[in-house]
Order: structure tokens, then C-alpha cells, then sequence
């Protein structure tokens, strides 16, 4: 059975980090890309971060310069160190393979300003 399991969500004051993780179980991780989403109830779900096999990183307009992607594969787990955050950062994170056909349940990032 594949898992994915975030963690690390929270509240924060704008200008604060946060570090997410994101655990999967199986064979999926070493053999996908893997991305991060985040969605605001009632707008679209917006694609933050992805990483390839390699390490490779793409981010989003929105959030480069101050967000990081990572990915250990020895520990199937990736990150997303989020720095310099905003109240409009806040939302739900889930982690996602790359193909988008295994999801985590996400995990709630709140910033006060």
C-alpha cells in the first residue's frame, strides 16, 4: 500500500519558516519526481515545488527565492524549508508524485500577520 505523510505544518508570524516533510512508504519515491501543492479553500490548487529523481528543483513564481525543495531518497522523504513567509503562503500543503496519482493528506501552514 503506498503513503504519503506530511508534517510540519503550523502556525507562524509572517516573516517566520516552517520545514514540511513529506514520507512515503513502497517503492514510489526513488523511482518519481515528486511536487508539492497547496490550495486555499474556495481557490484553485496551485503547484508550489517539484523535484526530479536527481534533485532537479522548479518553483513557482510565488514562492522562489524564498522556498526550498529537497529530497533524500535513502530516507524516501522529501522537504519543503519554506523561509520569509507570508500570510498569503497560508493554505494546505500536500505532497504529491510528480504523475499526481498518490497524494498525502496534507498539512495546514498558517501565517499571522
Amino acid at each position: 500500500q503506498v503513503q504519503l505523510v506530511e508534517s510540519g505544518g503550523g502556525l507562524v508570524q509572517a516573516g517566520g519558516s516552517l520545514r514540511l516533510s513529506c514520507v512515503a512508504s513502497g517503492s514510489i519515491f526513488s523511482l518519481n519526481a515528486m511536487g508539492w501543492h497547496r490550495q486555499v479553500p474556495g481557490k484553485e490548487r496551485e503547484l508550489v515545488a517539484t523535484i526530479s529523481r536527481g534533485g532537479n528543483p522548479w518553483y513557482a513564481d510565488s514562492v522562489k527565492g524564498r522556498f526550498t525543495i529537497s529530497r533524500d531518497n535513502a530516507k524516501n522523504t522529501m522537504y519543503l524549508q519554506m523561509n520569509s513567509l507570508k500570510p498569503e503562503d497560508t493554505a494546505m500543503y500536500y505532497c504529491a508524485t510528480i504523475r499526481e496519482d498518490y497524494w498525502g493528506q496534507g498539512t495546514q501552514v498558517t501565517v499571522s500577520s
